[in-house]
């Protein structure tokens, strides 16, 4: 099956559709979420992606992210891809929408729009070994020092929130609006 994106224009308006894989290699802008998990103790819920990923594999990463699908919600799609990677699903509030444009391997870019969501659980996780090799919980603090200290083991976009957007995710307002 090919899998869609959304393109859209530096203010989320849709524009139309592509192939994934080529929204990646034009690249055309397009419209993606990512999602934070955290737990009671506040600590973040992250993966390391699969060796098979078509770009960034072997990365650790946030604890989910991808496209939503050109007849899906933004909200809906996140909700979907953390039942599909991590095996369960929980009420998700959005963060902040952060735009970017990434050079990655393989003449591969990012050129995302991206909805960054958060949410909490505590359950039992069963990661999809075709998504993910391997989870971990960590404190903001501690994965924060780790990116600074060795970010070849990051995905880029992931180094771009640590980095970029740290206050606006793990230091969230009151302003947080749950949307599933």
């Amino acid at each position: 099956m090919v899998e869609m994106v959304i393109l859209v224009d530096k203010e989320d308006r849709p524009l139309g559709t592509q192939e994934k894989l080529a929204a990646h290699l034009i690249p055309q802008r397009h419209r993606a979420f990512s999602v934070f998990i955290f737990n009671e103790k506040g600590e973040t819920l992250i993966q390391l992606r699969a060796h098979g990923k078509y770009h960034s594999p072997g990365l650790w990463a946030n604890s989910c992210c991808g496209h939503p699908r050109p007849s899906e919600e933004v909200n809906e799609a996140a909700c979907r891809r953390l039942r599909e990677e991590l095996g369960f699903s929980c009420p998700l509030s959005f963060l902040t929408p952060v735009c970017y444009t990434l050079k990655l391997e393989k003449d591969l870019w990012e050129l995302e729009y991206t909805h960054v969501f958060k949410g909490s659980y505590e359950g039992p996780i069963e990661a999809n070994p075709d998504e993910v090799c391997e989870i971990k919980w960590i404190s903001p603090e501690d994965l924060k020092a780790h990116v600074l200290s060795h970010p070849e083991q990051y995905a880029r976009w992931f180094r771009l929130y640590i980095l970029k957007h740290f206050e606006a995710i793990f230091e969230p307002s009151s302003s947080e609006r749950q949307i599933a």
